[in-house]
């Protein structure tokens, strides 16, 4: 019984198997994922898999990348969009300063933007973070994102900001660089930060963990995440499984 709070299957690396990669999945004990989609494209792909399969769900978004691209009518689309009874947060937002497509006023604007629409429609919301961990703690203070919660997606930063995070009602989500040999600060989050407030997600086809590294990744391999943390925090698989579990299903209020 896992639970991928991330995954990419409206990318276009599983246009060809989508279904293969869905029965591995289910096979490995995955009972459910949230689908990200974070512009027109993938957002309405989501959709489309969040209708077709049950034990799929949605969060939506603009990516701080693109957001220079993002129009009041696209944000107004993503409300509507969000009453979908599966759609169970908005994001990935947040900011990325690693790439230079879209000036940082515009990402801050456009993340805040999006903050107050999670606040409206009363979601969680799905933190996007490169490179921009100041900017981004300060606009969920600022914005009160606490009153929503959610997930820093893909956790990177150190145990301290981590910590943070719990205190803004956020839950830190870890995936495949948690088992790199030479990935040092998810180990130490996965070791300090409570289970309770611990996600797994595999932000699939990216960041595939050991020993798949430099391949696809795909939701089945959530498991290798899982284990990873179990041996660190010296527990048992299953407990992981079964509290990261529990901890997905009360942020997205799945019964």
């Amino acid at each position: 019984m896992l639970f991928d709070t991330h995954v990419h299957l409206n990318a276009e690396q599983f246009e060809e198997d989508l279904k293969d990669v869905i029965e591995r999945a289910k096979a490995t004990g995955i009972e459910n994922m949230v689908v990200v989609g974070f512009d027109r494209p993938t957002i309405n792909r989501a959709m489309e898999l969040i209708e077709e399969y049950e034990f799929l769900y949605a969060s939506i978004g603009w990516h701080p990348v693109d957001a220079i691209d993002m129009t009041d009518e696209d944000l107004d689309w993503i409300e509507e969009l969000s009453k979908h009874p599966k759609v169970v947060a908005l994001g990935e937002m947040g900011l990325d300063y690693h790439w230079d497509k879209s000036p940082r006023e515009i990402q801050q604007e456009v993340f805040r933007k999006q903050i107050r629409l999670a606040k409206k429609v009363n979601l969680p919301i799905v933190i996007h973070n490169r490179d921009a961990t100041e900017d981004i703690i300060h606009i969920l203070k600022e914005e009160e994102a606490k009153t929503v919660g959610g997930i820093m997606h893909c956790f990177s930063g150190s145990v301290e900001t981590a910590k943070e995070c719990v205190n803004m009602n956020f839950y830190i989500s870890l995936g495949g660089p948690v088992t790199f040999k030479n990935a040092k600060k998810p180990k130490e989050v996965a070791e300090a930060i409570p289970l309770e407030k611990l996600l797994v997600e595999t932000d699939c086809p990216y960041l595939t963990p050991h020993p798949f590294r430099g391949k696809r990744n795909e939701p089945s391999y959530v498991k290798l995440v899982a284990e990873k943390i179990a041996e660190i925090k010296g527990v048992s698989f299953e407990e992981v499984a079964r509290m990261t579990t529990k901890n997905a299903k009360k942020l997205f209020d799945i019964i």
